[in-house]
């Protein structure tokens, strides 16, 4: 592959120029918002205006209800050899896709990954890298048409995955489009939250309410494109939500029969939560691995971080997953190292002899780590430091 054009130039469109712009195709930035284009091109990933000649492949990084208008008008023009999109609704698309004078020319595509923030200066070269890219060809696909889009996901270190359309639809709408819909739905219950309630929050509900951040007009579409697989998901949860309120009016209550229920069916539902959220795959699609946070008190100044991070590069030990929950009443925040299981105590020994503040590793199902306070290095000076002993 030697060229291509991207149209639309927001977060993801941006970071699909910038992979393969950094893989030397010449890259075609083209967007009805001249300024994110030209925000694009300052960052390296192509440039703004249509191509002398016809591209090699386009990419329509345009919402899922534009997808339609946005192909059939760029094919008219002769922009591209071949056409993907990457929208995260493939049916109404796809229905588009096949009124068109020449439906081999079209594949649909969605790569799963993004961000909570929007725009090209939110882009990243490496936002694909080893995350699922869906391709969903239909019967009227053409070969070089298929191999081109491999070609962008390989070119964007992405892995790709084979769907029929209305399965990614409906599989999309279980672990992206609903969850979005629910974290918005806990966060409008925070828009009037007090100040001491807010002044308590911790990483559980930061966690919890992250995506909500997303372009309500973007996500908006989104649902539109998938409101049917989404309302059948969300269906189901309320069915749950009524369980777990009439599960805890009876804990409430003085009745110790509806108490007792009560307790049964609130820990049903949260051992199914458990367990589904042990389906959940890990790194590059594998099956979870088995994995214990281990928790370091770091002051909050600068550099901390970094420190930590290095002594931890220096020990060996392949970390899954990083996260830092900052104490809401001291200048300290608790980092979150997720380790294999069985590296979890010497990487937590290792720590606590350079010095670092270290809880005793205990697996995720044990809500209440103990704390272990190290004595400090030699000559080191002796300070007081408030140990957080769980986060929120």
């Amino acid at each position: 592959m030697r060229t291509a054009a991207v149209v639309g130039t927001g977060l993801i469109g941006t970071s699909v120029a910038l992979a393969l712009a950094r893989r030397e195709v010449g890259v075609h930035l083209l967007d009805a918002d001249e300024s994110a284009a030209r925000t694009a091109a300052a960052l390296g990933a192509g440039t703004v205006g249509p191509p002398g000649a016809p591209v090699d492949i386009a990419v329509l990084a345009v919402p899922p209800g534009c997808v339609g208008e946005v192909l059939a008008a760029q094919q008219a023009k002769g922009l591209a050899r071949s056409y993907t999109d990457v929208a995260s609704v493939k049916a109404g698309p796809e229905q588009d896709a096949l009124k068109l004078a020449d439906p081999s020319c079209y594949i649909g595509g969605h790569p799963m990954a993004g961000r909570e923030l929007s725009g090209p200066l939110a882009a990243s070269a490496t936002l694909f890298e080893g995350r699922s890219w869906v391709l969903t060809p239909t019967g009227a696909t053409g070969t070089d048409t298929l191999n081109r889009a491999l070609e962008v996901v390989a070119l964007c270190a992405a892995v790709p995955v084979v769907m029929e359309s209305c399965a990614h639809d409906r599989a999309v709408a279980l672990v992206s489009h609903t969850p979005h819909l629910v974290a918005a739905l806990m966060a409008a219950r925070l828009e009037h939250m007090s100040d001491d309630a807010s002044h308590l929050a911790g990483q559980g509900l930061r966690d919890v309410t992250r995506i909500a951040g997303g372009d309500p007009r973007l996500w908006g579409d989104i649902l539109d494109g998938n409101a049917g697989a989404v309302a059948d998901v969300l269906e189901a949860l309320a069915v749950d939500l009524g369980t777990a309120v009439a599960a805890l009016r009876g804990l409430a209550g003085d009745d110790a029969d509806a108490r007792a229920e009560g307790m049964v069916r609130v820990s049903d539902l949260l051992d199914r939560g458990r367990r589904g959220r042990g389906r959940v795959a890990g790194k590059h699609g594998q099956k979870p691995t088995r994995c214990t946070p281990v928790h370091v008190l770091i002051g909050d100044q600068a550099g901390e971080l970094a420190r930590l991070l290095a002594t931890v590069a220096d020990l060996d030990v392949n970390v899954e997953e990083v996260s830092i929950d900052h104490s809401p009443a001291e200048r300290s925040g608790l980092v979150e190292l997720v380790v294999e299981a069985s590296a979890a105590v010497r990487m937590a020994r290792r720590l606590t002899e350079f010095g670092w503040a270290v809880q005793r590793p205990q697996p995720r199902a044990d809500p209440t780590p103990q704390a272990v306070v190290p004595p400090p290095k030699a000559g080191a000076e002796r300070r007081r430091v408030p140990l957080v002993t769980g986060t929120a």
